[in-house]
């Protein structure tokens, strides 16, 4: 039998995948779309943004957080949380997701192919399902098949004491103290979330610096309130041994000579793209380090038919801007013109408190020698902040002090993530601080905060 021809054949179901099987489909194109059943929605809806979020969420409630600038910090909506708790709002919101996810590929006429993708050669793919393999003709080939958590074998993970961030609900309760080593994005994420629990946290790093790419004074603010909290950093600190101790608590050993000890220990250092399950010597690829595919801005692989998208090509690894990788990539494949402005995308990070971004920080527009100055809007001066509790968030503009022109949108603290699209928006109109002094903004509303933070650095020229 001669297998069955599609246009396009995308690997991996998560955020870049969709969009690029859709974009495909809405193009009158035939596609389908592999992966396992049980990861319907790939591992943003099983094993990263939407559990970790949720769980924020979850943690965010159960404690009491938003409400303690009212009540007091001894106020909590439930006395003792357990990972029960958490594990029942995160299931729900994943199995709605996925119900979602699958619903919209059957609307668009998208083959789900159930099972594990391998090359057989450039054009040829074989799916092996439960019980036996089937093999399809691709036209084009998308491979968005997603990242897992590293795994060094010199790591003793066991799943219950020593866990990767995707093992957190594996756990048999919440710990009183833990290790979280590394300190990116997924290491932050969860290190705020658990010491808002009351978590005894230290947080390893091997660098000396926090979020490289995030501006920082954005950064020391999530240092300083996570300290007030009780998190630990140990910046500039090599892990050079994890093992457990006589008493049955994990102990780091760090190049210093430290010996940090703890209930559980988190290693959330680096992610290994999951390209080593296709075969892809079959079809004439390369991996670089920890499995990524290389790309040109097209989203094309070193092998014209075959393209890649989201986590699987590295930075950023937003599931928001993997969304758009995959529809550009489908663009290209069938001809269709289309653009991304990678300077414009925005990043949301969700720790407590919440960090969002886009365009320049301080440091890349030093680096440029461009000249800029600075508006801000502190939540304490927002009736909006007053109302809900947030004492701490700030909101930062950086534009031209000639052109006017906004070049760099910060926030931090409650709806960050949400409020950085109006900066989003104006900076892609090449916007400027006048249209913030010149709009009314609805009251009370943390959007006020653009107004506040415009005429701050108007008045400064």
């Amino acid at each position: 039998m001669h297998p069955v021809q599609y246009d396009l054949v995308v690997i991996g179901s998560g955020p870049a995948g969709q969009k690029g099987a859709i974009a495909a489909a809405k193009l009158g194109k035939r596609v389908a779309m592999v992966d396992r059943n049980d990861m319907v929605g790939g591992v943003c809806i099983h094993g990263g943004t939407v559990p970790s979020k949720t769980l924020r969420e979850a943690i965010l409630h159960l404690t009491g957080f938003r409400h303690r600038s009212f009540y007091g910090n001894d106020y909590v909506v439930k006395d003792r949380i357990s990972i029960r708790d958490l594990a029942a709002r995160v299931s729900q919101v994943v199995e709605r997701e996925t119900g979602v996810v699958r619903d919209q590929l059957r609307r668009n006429g998208i083959d789900l192919l159930t099972g594990t993708a391998q090359f057989l050669d450039a054009n040829t793919i074989e799916v092996q399902g439960a019980t036996e393999a089937h093999m399809f003709h691709a036209s084009h080939v998308l491979i968005a098949c997603g990242t897992r958590p590293s795994h060094p074998d010199d790591i003793p993970f066991d799943g219950k004491k020593i866990i990767a961030s995707d093992q957190f609900f594996q756990m048999e309760e919440i710990p009183r103290e833990l290790i979280i080593v590394g300190g990116g994005v997924i290491g932050l994420e969860y290190a705020s979330m658990l010491v808002a629990m009351g978590v005894e946290v230290t947080l390893i790093e091997q660098k000396s610096t926090l979020l490289d790419f995030v501006d920082s004074e954005i950064v020391e603010a999530l240092r300083y309130h996570m300290r007030r909290q009780g998190a630990i950093f140990r910046l500039g600190e090599k892990v050079t041994a994890i093992q457990m101790d006589e008493r049955g608590r994990v102990a780091a050993n760090l190049e210093s000579g430290k010996h940090i000890h703890a209930t559980c220990l988190m290693y959330a250092v680096g992610r290994q793209a999951n390209t080593d399950l296709l075969n892809l010597e079959a079809a004439g690829l390369k991996v670089a380090s920890r499995g990524k595919l290389e790309v040109n801005q097209s989203f094309q692989t070193a092998v014209p038919n075959i393209y890649a998208a989201g986590d699987v090509i590295g930075f950023p690894s937003l599931a928001s801007t993997s969304m758009e990788q995959g529809r550009m990539a489908s663009c290209h494949i069938f001809g269709v013109p289309a653009e991304m402005n990678a300077e414009l995308l925005p990043y949301g990070i969700y720790t407590i408190p919440e960090i969002s971004m886009v365009g320049k920080t301080e440091a890349t527009l030093t680096e440029s020698h461009v000249p800029f100055e600075v508006g801000i809007s502190k939540y304490e001066e927002l009736a909006k902040a007053q109302i809900v509790g947030d004492h701490t968030g700030m909101l930062k503009i950086l534009f031209h002090p000639d052109t006017r022109k906004v070049l760099g949108v910060h926030v931090i603290g409650e709806s960050a993530a949400e409020i950085v699209h109006i900066g989003q928006a104006v900076l892609s109109f090449g916007g400027t601080m006048d249209y913030f002094r010149d709009t009314v903004f609805n009251y009370p509303t943390f959007a006020e905060a653009y107004k506040v933070a415009g005429l701050d650095g108007l008045n400064k020229l």
